[in-house]
């Protein structure tokens, strides 16, 4: 049994979330898929991810990888009359599906392949100069310096 939760609260306290908010009452309504194709997703170093997924059965030619905005999405869908085998059991499946992956700000796809059934997508973070942090060197202008100490000056001869 899934039990619900109110984010009403923290949307009126926040600015800028509610794509996060979105996704957490999503994945709570089970709104998050059938959970097929299986993946993971792992760490390949400090600003790099990657996703693997399991598709056993599909060429390369067979599946699309699109990055939109903070959006990815896998595509997959066989071609018609490929596999001319006549099956007695069938058990690895082989479906058409999308898969959707919300990606944080500044995450692009650097590549994607396809290895024995599995699709790796690697991802890296690339946050731009302008977003970086960096040093401010704190200093006094002289002339800048003048005016403050003339004017607390004034204040002490006020008071």
């Amino acid at each position: 049994m899934r039990t619900t939760f109110d984010f009403a609260p923290y949307r009126r306290s926040t600015v800028g979330f509610d794509r996060l908010f979105d996704l957490l009452e999503n994945e709570m309504r089970g709104e998050g898929g059938d959970g097929y194709p299986s993946f993971d997703i792992a760490t390949v170093g400090e600003d790099r991810y990657q996703i693997t997924l399991a598709v056993p059965g599909y060429a390369s030619s067979e599946i699309e990888v699109v990055a939109r905005q903070n959006q990815l999405t896998v595509t997959g869908k066989r071609s018609e009359g490929t596999d001319q085998s006549r099956y007695l059991h069938q058990g690895i499946l082989v479906r058409p599906f999308e898969r959707h992956f919300q990606l944080a700000d500044f995450i692009e796809v650097e590549k994607a392949s396809l290895q024995d059934g599995l699709l790796g997508v690697v991802l890296k973070r690339v946050v731009p100069d302008a977003m970086r942090p960096r040093r401010i060197e704190i200093g006094a202008a002289p002339s800048d310096q003048g005016q403050i100490e003339d004017r607390s000056q004034e204040r002490s001869a006020a008071a």
